[in-house]
């Protein structure tokens, strides 16, 4: 069978390539995933500015979930550490010193540009960290002197003795360059250094730290001083070595675990089960065309068993080749996928791809095992058909399927159901988790029925079809429904899941983009691209003619940990504010006007789920980790879904990780639309600084909400993707194996055209009723989804739609066009007098 198998594959290079194609694809992916899942789950980040510090003593690791004792969730802010434990660690035997770092909002103006990373200033004691060292003039010793790096020097065209504008706390300074620093390790973030007691003035949360980095005295290993730091210190700092250090020098890296395992996940799942479907759509239309052929092995003495083996086999011979093939692709896959995300700010810049033999193992071992469990599936259809059917089946192929599969496809049909009717009853977040699978449940029912459903389609839509050639695209539409079921299949589920993640984020996110931009009135908005806007402006605005009021907007994430709000890894919005006017809210009891100090203000919704009254004191985990003591004044009638925790904005300001307010909410004092030009003119000394309409809050809400809408812009690509592959294989073999068929029509009369036009209507029609079907089933996720946000429509670009219609038409139509030259190249008589034909 082993030698049969070989040389069947040889006859059938069409179909062997139809499945190549499938399984290399799949294990490229797959080994995509893997990487990516084995980056999350390392997360390095080799340490740059804090590369000379063998240990670096961080702040908490994240928030311990009181029902969830084994699991941590990152801080959206940078945990800091109290500064006076410096002092301590440098008292532990093995230490050689212990600086703190301190970093804080810094930016040099050169003209109308500003040079630096928003975090770009830090004390000059922690230059010794990288180590920096002056290649000319000297340290910074009072306030007002600063040492830029080299690169920084450079764009700058500043040297020693010159003075340099820079914006420190969002707002601009003069200072004197006294020292040029370089280091020799490469460091890509530029990096200033000011004087103790400008780090004492500037520091967003004084008294704190980023981190204490630790420098070994002389024959103690890291790992060895790492383990003595452990004994000392308390359970609420974290001990950083090799490159987990990196964790504490950039932000945003243990973040960025949830969103790599989020999206490695969902794309591996998704190719599992797509590969799977194309692989056994694959085989199953093989076994089809070669039911003659493999009727007449069996009445040749060949049995069961033996049929079954050399069809898996021949899979497998196929799919290994693929499988190695795959591997070089799935590493540049997913570095690929890795630097698009970083680019997208889902992962920060200085993470890693970091695959091992463990990835890339992990993504062949699956990319093997699914076509072979689907082969052996598949293939037993053909193993079990009798000699004599399978001659009369070859001839007049059924279009019905058997009692188990239509009944599987009506208990998946009816869990898409329930799953669609229970969705739209939940909460916006939890709907968003539970509905997806309503398009994979409905994809595989319509897979599992799939000639019956299109026969009975076409029957009821033939009455629109006029002319021969119309009349005959229907005719053998539903004769060859088990074919075209195989073309069918790939293009349903590409179109359901494209259109389903992309609509069901859209609307969600327009919904919480809605919910949190409405709680705000306001007629001007300022931002900065310094870091932050600083208290200094706030009250030039305040006093600016032509202001009503104006207030700080400081945005966060964090938990109500007393009594406890059970946001577990997702954690609530946390907003400040210091004028109660911009709110739109309208409050139920209390009054925002003692909003002030250690206070806060409740969505009602919320406060009664959690038994909290007005009056009552709780307990916040804050952003950064702290945990603040407040006292609820105000009980708001905000969004059931999306409304924030409100809180003083000089309360919450301190605790994100520039230190500094996001926007200004301005009022007009009298005329709205003259507002913009006031304010551009009040704000022209402040580098950095823009004004905008409310739609400068969409813009600083919405970076909070990319991360979910391209993941699911990238399943819509891959969707799309995996289904031309598999219309382009399935409709290639199915086109190339009616040779004989097109040779009889021609003998008969028709021309190339006709039959040309007759196979683009076929391909019209399954592609018609594809996009219907595909579209039914994502209606499923998307509409409840609608309902569950409070909307009656679903809301997103409507280009998603047209240009998956228009990828539909462009792999079908194409593909038809080329198969039948290449099917018609030959005369009728040579086809017909072929054996192979």
């Amino acid at each position: 069978m082993i030698r049969l198998s070989l040389a069947s594959l040889r006859s059938r290079a069409a179909a062997s390539l139809a499945t190549f194609a499938a399984v290399l694809l799949g294990c490229s992916i797959l080994i995509a995933c893997a990487g990516l899942f084995e980056s999350a789950i390392r997360l390095d980040a080799p340490p740059q500015r804090l590369s000379e510090a063998g240990v670096v003593v961080a702040g908490s690791a994240g928030f311990h979930l009181p029902d969830e004792e084994s699991e941590t969730v990152p801080y959206a802010e940078r945990p800091r550490v109290d500064e006076g434990l410096a002092a301590k660690v440098a008292k532990v035997p093995g230490v050689g010193r212990a600086i703190p770092d301190v970093s804080f909002s810094a930016v040099v103006v050169a003209g109308d540009r500003l040079l630096g990373h928003p975090l770009s200033g830090h004390g000059w004691e922690s230059a010794a960290l990288t180590p920096y060292a002056l290649s000319s003039g000297e340290e910074p010793r009072s306030s007002g002197q600063v040492v830029l790096d080299a690169t920084l020097a450079g764009r700058a065209g500043k040297q020693p003795g010159d003075k340099v504008d820079i914006v420190v706390g969002g707002q601009p300074r003069s200072f004197t360059v006294v020292g040029i620093a370089q280091t020799r390790r490469q460091v890509d973030t530029s990096a200033m250094f000011f004087s103790t007691p400008d780090v004492k003035r500037f520091s967003p949360s004084p008294g704190r730290a980023d981190a204490i980095g630790v420098i070994s005295a002389r024959g103690v290993s890291a790992d060895e001083l790492a383990q003595r730091l452990a004994q000392q210190l308390s359970a609420d700092t974290t001990i950083l070595t090799g490159n987990d250090r990196g964790t504490a020098e950039f932000t945003g890296i243990a973040a960025s675990r949830l969103p790599l395992i989020l999206l490695s996940s969902i794309f591996g799942g998704l190719v599992i089960v797509v590969m799977a479907l194309v692989v056994s759509a694959t085989i199953s239309l093989t076994v089809r065309v070669r039911l003659r052929e493999l009727a007449l092995l069996r009445a040749s003495g060949a049995t069961a068993k033996q049929v079954h083996r050399m069809v898996v086999g021949e899979t497998m011979v196929v799919s290994a080749l693929a499988v190695l093939v795959g591997l070089l692709p799935g590493g540049l896959l997913g570095r690929l996928l890795f630097s698009l995300s970083a680019e997208r700010g889902i992962v920060p810049p200085e993470l890693e791809f970091h695959p091992s033999v463990i990835a890339f193992a992990a993504g062949l071992l699956v990319a093997v095992v699914v076509p072979w469990l689907t082969a052996g599936i598949t293939a037993l259809s053909a193993a079990r058909v009798r000699p004599i059917q399978a001659l009369a089946d070859a001839a007049i192929p059924p279009v019905t399927v058997g009692p188990m599969r239509r009944l599987l496809a009506v208990v998946l049909g009816g869990a898409t159901v329930v799953l669609a009717s229970t969705t739209m009853f939940m909460d916006p977040e939890t709907a968003s988790a539970v509905g997806g699978p309503a398009v994979l449940t409905g994809g595989v029912a319509v897979a599992l029925i799939g000639p019956e459903l299109l026969n009975r389609i076409v029957a009821k839509v033939s009455g629109f079809f006029r002319g021969t050639d119309g009349m005959l695209a229907v005719v053998n539409t539903r004769s060859r429904a088990v074919q075209f079921s195989s073309v069918l299949t790939p293009l349903t589920l590409a179109t359901a899941i494209a259109l389903s993640n992309v609509y069901a984020q859209t609307t969600h996110d327009d919904a919480a983009l809605r919910g949190q931009v409405e709680q705000f009135q306001a007629d001007a908005v300022i931002t900065s691209a310094a870091g932050g806007v600083s208290a200094e402006l706030l009250t030039d605005i305040r006093n600016t003619p032509g202001v009503a009021n104006a207030s700080a907007l400081v945005s966060s994430r964090g938990w109500i940990e007393k009594p406890y709000d059970s946001r577990g890894s997702d954690p609530g919005t946390f907003l400040g504010i210091d004028a109660q006017a911009f709110l739109t809210a309208p409050v139920v009891s209390g009054s925002l006007r003692d909003l002030t100090g250690d206070t806060v203000a409740l969505p009602e919704t919320q406060a009664d789920d959690l038994g909290i009254k007005l009056g009552d004191r709780i307990t916040l985990r804050l952003g950064d980790g702290a945990v603040a003591e407040v006292k609820v004044v105000a009980l708001l009638d905000s969004p059931a879904d999306y409304g924030a925790v409100v809180l003083p904005a000089a309360l919450l300001a301190p605790h994100t990780t520039a230190g500094l307010p996001s926007a200004i909410l301005v009022r007009a004092a009298s005329n709205p639309d003259a507002l913009a030009g006031v304010l551009e003119r009040a704000t022209r000394a402040w580098p950095g600084v823009g004004v905008g309409d409310q739609g400068r809050l969409s813009a600083m809400f919405s970076a909070q909400l990319g991360v979910q809408a391209w993941i699911s812009y990238l399943l819509a690509g891959l969707a799309i993707a995996y289904a031309a592959l598999a219309a382009v294989n399935t409709l290639a073999v199915s086109v190339l194996s009616r040779r004989r068929e097109f040779a009889v029509q021609r003998l008969a009369g028709a021309t190339r055209r006709q039959v040309r036009r007759m196979l683009l209507i076929e391909g019209a029609i399954v592609a018609t009723i594809s996009i219907a079907l595909g579209t039914v089933i994502a209606a499923f996720t998307v509409l409840p989804m609608a309902i569950a946000v409070g909307s009656i429509l679903p809301t997103g670009p409507i280009w998603v739609l047209l240009a998956v219609i228009a990828a539909i038409v462009v792999i079908v139509a194409p593909v038809t066009l080329v198969s039948s030259r290449l099917a018609m190249g030959r005369g009728p008589m040579e086809v017909i007098s072929s054996p192979t034909a």
